[in-house]
């Protein structure tokens, strides 16, 4: 079973890259957003995992990091119907935050793996319901960037707002961060904290 590899980039697609490793070259299905910190003609390290896949035979799925790696392999295990592929678009928005990805998991908050990270409503619950008494087992990497759990919990409103309105996780997770810059007053009307993302969002 192959667990790691070492060698040069020669291609980076969509969703996999081409890694030469002694004249061999591995296809290895990354998530977007890893893949997105990788260049063609670099060298790189990729921790591996094996799928057996019905129609490609074994696939390869690289992660940049140990926790990363980890965090694939609970979902895959964890939650119900969830094969490599899927537990792979799990954790592409997981890794936007692992640190509040895991807070909004342990203090199971649907508005913030919605808001923030871009799940479905549905999925969102499923996630919380799979992972709420596993996800302590799992390494942590980085520091949380939008501290609503513990800080602020009257951001969830505002992400719910935000959404609502028709803003992505995207624009709204940029919105919130900029609010904390800011130095947002807890204590303020959530109407005017609205207020505030909104002129955020159309600067």
């Amino acid at each position: 079973m192959i667990a790691y590899l070492q060698g040069t980039i020669l291609e980076v697609k969509e969703e996999s890259l081409i890694l030469v490793c002694g004249g061999v070259g591995y296809e290895v299905n990354m998530a977007r957003g890893s893949l997105a910190e990788l260049e063609a003609g670099r060298e790189a390290a990729l921790y591996i995992a094996e799928s057996i896949s019905p129609y490609d035979g074994t696939v390869l799925y690289g992660f940049l990091a140990k926790e990363d790696k980890e965090l694939w392999t609970l979902f895959k295990t964890a939650i119900p119907n969830t094969g490599a592929k899927k537990a792979l678009e799990f954790l592409n928005k997981a890794l936007r935050s692992v640190a509040d990805f895991h807070n909004a998991i342990i203090k199971r908050d649907p508005k913030i793996l919605t808001g923030i990270f871009g799940f479905t409503s549905k999925t969102a619950e499923k996630l919380i319901t799979s992972l709420k008494d596993k996800m302590d087992a799992v390494s942590i990497q980085g520091s949380a960037k939008i501290k609503v759990m513990d800080d602020a919990p009257y951001m969830s409103e505002v992400l719910e707002a935000l959404t609502a309105l028709g803003y992505s996780a995207a624009e709204a997770r940029r919105a919130i961060e900029q609010l904390y810059q800011n130095g947002v007053q807890p204590n303020e009307k959530i109407e005017n904290i609205i207020t505030q993302a909104l002129r955020v969002l159309k600067k």
